[in-house]
């Protein structure tokens, strides 16, 4: 059965198109067990967008048939095992090192915008971990009650928002260069409750080319693991200093 759908101007990446993440667990939300979505084109904002089933996923078209993206089962075998998360004092003690914070970046992105009002965006602020290996990324979250469904707990698509920039992140503060999300995969474990402390930790994996390969998890303050990802993104120039 085909859904229409739009992308509100508060769920952006980019200024005029969707954030990467939410995106991806909207392709997720219809799906169970591991999905993998593909990002083929920005998705537009504020458009109507028709959500379709397609072999054993779904695709994201445009009214013209225009693809925006795909999900579709995805293998458990790609997602990579988390390193052991840091502490929630040791997350909160590395957000203020988020590079968005101190220098250009993506002020009004749903997930790590911080531009935006607590409620309205997530504002998952992630800084490199001190005394952890380069590129080890973490920053508290607690879900705001204005993101609840009816269970009271977070929606697959805000679940992966929060798990979408800290990726990106990762390559940033080694090597300065950011990205657009390309492909995400994802096991949700467990949907937090919201209210419920969290930690958002990424680290970087490889690069091929443009290609900059991230994982992010999802980590309650106790440690357990509520989800975790493997993030293909598409690199772009290194971020400009702050003058």
């Amino acid at each position: 059965m085909t859904t229409e759908i739009s992308i509100a101007q508060q769920f952006c990446g980019p200024p005029n198109s969707g954030n990467g993440g939410y995106v991806s667990g909207i392709l997720a939300k219809p799906l169970s067990g591991v999905v993998t979505a593909v990002l083929r084109a920005p998705p537009p904002l504020n458009t109507p967008l028709f959500l379709k089933p397609f072999g054993d996923g779904v695709r994201l078209e445009t009214a013209e048939g225009d693809l925006i993206g795909e999900g579709r089962p995805g293998d458990i075998s790609d997602i990579p095992t988390p390193p052991a998360p840091p502490t929630l004092e040791e997350a909160k003690a590395a957000a203020p090192g988020f590079p968005g914070l101190h220098r250009p970046f993506h002020p009004i992105c749903f997930s790590c915008g911080d531009k935006l009002e607590e409620g309205f965006g997530l504002r998952v602020f992630t800084g490199q971990v001190a005394g952890r290996e380069p590129g080890l990324v973490a920053g508290p979250w607690t879900p705001n009650p204005a993101f609840a469904d009816e269970a009271g707990l977070v929606p697959t698509e805000v679940l992966w928002a929060a798990l979408d920039c800290a990726g990106s992140v990762a390559w940033v503060v080694t090597e300065g260069g950011g990205g657009l999300l390309g492909t995400m995969t994802c096991e949700v474990l467990r949907r937090p409750a919201v209210g419920e402390a969290c930690i958002v930790m990424a680290w970087p994996i490889e690069q091929q080319g443009r290609r900059r390969i991230s994982g992010t998890a999802l980590f309650t303050a106790g440690g357990e693991l509520l989800a975790r990802s493997h993030q293909v993104w598409i690199g772009r120039p290194p971020v400009a200093q702050a003058a």
